[in-house]
């Protein structure tokens, strides 16, 4: 199918494929979240050391990470639907794996191919919003990031409920039927795709080049600065998810059901930011304004951490908690930075392999600061606020609605000789 320009009814003939891009985008966080809240009941059939729960730990963003030079290349090979129902196949078999598990291996196999299918969602479902739903970007991408952050914040709540009432294997398969939904959509989607390539071959319609951008991206400021604001957030996150509770119990004196639900409250403050930011990235020219937004949240709840944690713990972890705002502006400017799908796909996987890599830091630079300052918290939360400075740059180069491929005229790429 080919992009539609003009405004249409959001259901007419994308029905299937809207429902595809809400059920996947609603377990894109399920493996990462639903295991950590059930570790106690998973030991009592699988030897789990420090070690091996650390390497699970550190899985996620590396998936992510991979998935973004990955998933690219694989979308320009067999194409993008196909590319998605592959992804979800994984995420219906890793969880099952895993569930089946006999020991850590087999654990670790199975937590692999369930980031592995979620990675490949995260780098793909941009640019399948692109595709189909080029006239509602902001919208379809709003609904989309208000779903995954609830793929974030419910599977913890359930987790171990679950685990109690029917078995720690029961309570991770239950994700694995649950993203058995997201592949029937997408299987039919793909089927489609297939029926409407045959008709455009047979009636002679010319065929899109594949691989305009690959290895190309790089040289786009657009790119970079998409980049910087993508892992500007990634970094604290990551290191706030690892490390707030910690700190919370250092400076502000809360107990653990506290710093837990401080934690939660962190999480929870990226809803209110899924549902607008992409809506707004739509409509305004400029959207520096948003960059700075996220700057301020971030900058304001470190201040308060560092000057006065116990005063309003709450208050200092839901403006920190708001800085990831960045995070939903670039799902939307994935798409609204490119005039076609094939770009949307180099851009996506291209700010999300750097991004989550950068991401994948934070817990472990953290770490060492807090080592190195004799376990002191202001040395980490001086270095996160700091980070966020840098976003500065990605808001002035995106203050002016400018696009990838703008950039990659200025720098085409080299013209290949040809013998004879």
């Amino acid at each position: 199918m080919t992009a539609l320009t003009a405004t249409r009814p959001l259901w007419a003939g994308r029905a299937m494929v809207l429902l595809g891009i809400l059920l996947l985008a609603a377990n894109l966080r399920t493996a990462v979240v639903a295991f950590s809240p059930i570790v106690s009941f998973v030991t009592e059939d699988i030897a789990l050391d420090v070690v091996g729960l650390g390497v699970i730990g550190m899985l996620p963003p590396i998936a992510f990470a991979a998935s973004g030079i990955v998933a690219p290349w694989v979308a320009r090979r067999i194409g993008l639907e196909l590319s998605i129902a592959i992804a979800c196949a994984a995420m219906v078999a890793g969880p099952l794996l895993r569930a089946a598990a006999v020991d850590y291996p087999s654990l670790l196999a199975g937590t692999v191919l369930a980031l592995a299918g979620m990675g490949f969602g995260n780098i793909l479902l941009p640019p399948a919003v692109k595709k189909y739903f080029p006239d509602r970007i902001g919208l379809i991408t709003s609904a989309y990031a208000t779903l995954m952050a609830l793929s974030t914040a419910i599977p913890p709540l359930i987790a171990a409920p679950v685990a109690g009432a029917a078995g720690w294997r029961s309570s991770i398969a239950l994700w694995g039927i649950i993203a058995a939904g997201a592949l029937v959509p997408w299987v039919i989607v793909w089927l489609q795709s297939v029926a409407h390539a045959r008709r455009s071959r047979e009636a002679g319609d010319a065929i899109a080049p594949r691989g305009r951008f690959a290895g190309r991206i790089w040289r786009s400021r657009v790119a970079w600065a998409i980049t910087l604001a993508f892992a500007i957030p990634g970094f604290n996150v990551y290191a706030m998810f690892a490390w707030l509770p910690e700190l919370l119990r250092d400076t502000a004196g809360v107990d653990e059901v506290q710093a837990g639900a401080l934690l939660g409250l962190f999480g929870l403050m990226g809803l209110p930011a899924s549902l607008l930011v992409p809506i707004l990235a739509a409509r305004l020219r400029n959207v520096s304004v948003i960059i700075y937004a996220g700057m301020l949240f971030f900058v304001s709840g470190y201040a308060g951490l560092l000057l006065a944690p116990a005063a309003a713990p709450w208050l200092w972890v839901a403006l920190a908690g708001s800085g990831p705002l960045m995070f939903q502006l670039c799902l939307a400017l994935i798409n609204l930075r490119t005039r076609s799908p094939e770009a949307s796909v180099a851009l996506s996987g291209f700010v999300q392999s750097i991004g989550y890599s950068v991401a994948a830091l934070g817990p472990l630079v953290v770490a060492l600061l807090h080592d190195l300052s004799g376990g002191g918290w202001t040395a980490p939360l001086l270095l996160l606020a700091g980070s966020t400075l840098l976003s500065i740059v990605s808001a002035v180069t995106l203050a002016k609605p400018r696009f990838v491929e703008d950039d990659l005229e200025e720098h085409p790429a080299a013209p290949t000789s040809s013998a004879g």
